[in-house]
């Protein structure tokens, strides 16, 4: 038996995948076992939950190689960050025994991968395709920061690259920074956002005074600085609420003509009808809609597709081969039968009610294992939900639907993972899951990659006539998701909403 590690620790989003002759058997953030979110560091449980499941391994595999990353901090004039971060390998936590402690610190061969590599890596070896074009979009690896990929069979070939300081999710996430978000971690508050503003309002002088043309021939995106320590002294007169909400439209209508720009750079440089986009920037959905169209449906994008997924990316770019995909829930598994009937008699009752059940998924969104699940109807519900949740009140909520129920209820592309957007085709009747502008970002479900989601779904629809649920995760802003038992009653007791973790025999 063959267990290989795949490690990404010491910048944001820390995480650890394990890989058992070649199969998945371990996936998680670090953060929800630290309670910290964005954790960098390896925590000792999830290091733990990792030795119960797949044993010791055999080699670690790290994700960045860290010489290059502290060379370019170095040019970037990073000089406290390259020098006083210790070696990656000595931030794998001690454990609870002295021969695992050894095991992992002085028996186990080890190397690293590329950053951008392990991005595609991820994507394309856990894809249904055996030829594609994999486009990986970012803030910054080591030097990297966008990438075009040729895969074809077990062999990952980079037909063109962008380095530091010229970054796309750099630019994303100083424009968040500049509306009073948190960079690295809001920029899907501030996609959310753009949908209260007006997205022609500065969409010519935010690319103009930013951006270096952009034109067909060239997958360079150029900028006309170094935004890597942001924008905060950009338009200092455009500081109202409205003003905010137009920037964020604005800046959300920037990058969907430059990610139309770099999915048309990527038809022309790889000749294959099916895409793979990674990297942190895969995570706007509304965009992803765009690549969606171009390349008629035929487009993987795994579900945790940033840095904390490339824990997973860095063994299958080690072992350059494909992996069967079983799903996102491959982290801390709360036993016990999924909650239906409890789940369906609370939210009639309250129209609210948590659910922590199974492994817990691998990746930044709750699919039914570790979610806050409401009724998606009434004029109350999203207020009542943004409240419990403490967050903004313009933030939108997801539907999670029945596979076979989702184009009676939304036009456009919908999915299992939330990684697109559609069109609400009746949002009078949906309040709670229509944003501002119609659209709703939809996770449909069947009975095989999830049958207990599947079930209490098909039972909700029985008894109430509604196909659908608002799925959202089961936190409250600025928090990581539940993983645990003890999460899931520390969670219940403070915020006073039910969550079930099993379903109840009696």
């Amino acid at each position: 038996m063959s267990t290989v590690w795949g490690v990404n620790v010491g910048t944001h989003d820390s995480s650890l995948a394990s890989v058992v002759d070649g199969e998945l058997v371990f996936a998680a953030h670090s953060e929800r076992s630290s309670r910290k979110k964005n954790d960098r560091e390896l925590h000792p449980t999830t290091v733990q939950q990792a030795l119960d499941v797949g044993g010791e391994p055999d080699k670690i595999v790290f994700y960045e190689r860290d010489t290059w990353k502290r060379a370019r901090q170095i040019w970037a004039g990073q000089y406290r960050t390259a020098f006083s971060k210790p070696d990656v390998r000595m931030l794998i936590p001690i454990v609870n025994t002295m021969p695992i402690e050894e095991t992992l610190h002085h028996h186990v061969p080890s190397r690293s991968v590329a950053h951008h590599h392990s991005h595609a890596a991820a994507g394309y070896y856990t894809s249904p395709y055996r030829d594609a074009a994999v486009l990986v979009v970012d803030s910054i690896g080591e030097w990297e920061t966008l990438t075009i990929w040729k895969g074809e069979g077990k062999h990952l070939k980079r037909v063109f690259s962008q380095g530091y300081p010229h970054s796309v999710g750099l630019w994303y996430s100083a424009m968040t920074q500049r509306i009073g978000l948190k960079p690295n971690e809001d920029e899907y508050i501030l996609m959310g956002w753009a949908a209260l503003g007006d997205p022609n309002k500065y969409k010519k002088r935010i690319y103009d005074d930013f951006f270096k043309p952009i034109k067909p021939g060239n997958a360079g995106v150029r900028f006309k600085e170094n935004l890597h320590r942001g924008c905060l002294t950009w338009a200092p007169e455009l500081n109202t609420p409205q003003d905010y909400a137009d920037i964020a439209a604005s800046t959300q209508a920037v990058y969907e003509h430059v990610f139309k720009h770099l999915i048309n750079e990527t038809k022309r440089l790889v000749k294959s009808d099916n895409l793979v986009v990674m990297g942190g920037c895969a995570l706007n959905c509304v965009a992803n809609s765009i690549a969606h169209q171009e390349y008629n449906g035929n487009v993987w994008i795994m579900p945790n597709p940033g840095d904390a997924g490339s824990s997973l990316g860095a063994v299958l770019a080690y072992q350059q081969d494909f992996i069967e995909w079983t799903g996102p829930y491959q982290g801390y598994n709360i036993a016990g039968d999924y909650p239906v009937n409890s789940t369906l008699k609370q939210l009639q009752s309250t129209g609210l009610v948590g659910v922590a059940n199974g492994k817990a998924e691998f990746g930044p969104r709750a699919l039914g294992n570790r979610s806050l699940f409401a009724d998606p109807r009434g004029t109350d519900v999203k207020d009542r939900v943004n409240t419990v949740k403490r967050r903004q009140e313009f933030r939108p909520f997801a539907p999670v639907i029945l596979e076979a129920d989702a184009s009676d209820y939304f036009d456009g592309p919908v999915g299992p993972y939330m990684q697109y957007t559609s069109v609400c085709k009746q949002p009078e009747l949906f309040p709670a899951i229509a944003h501002y502008d119609n659209t709703s970002r939809v996770q449909t479900v069947n009975q095989k990659e999830h049958p207990g989601l599947f079930k209490l779904l098909t039972e909700w629809k029985k008894r109430t006539g509604c196909p659908m649920l608002l799925n959202t995760s089961l936190n409250i802003k600025g928090e990581p998701m539940v993983d645990t038992e003890a999460d899931a009653e520390r969670w219940q007791e403070q915020y006073n909403v039910p969550v079930f973790t099993k379903e109840d025999k009696q």
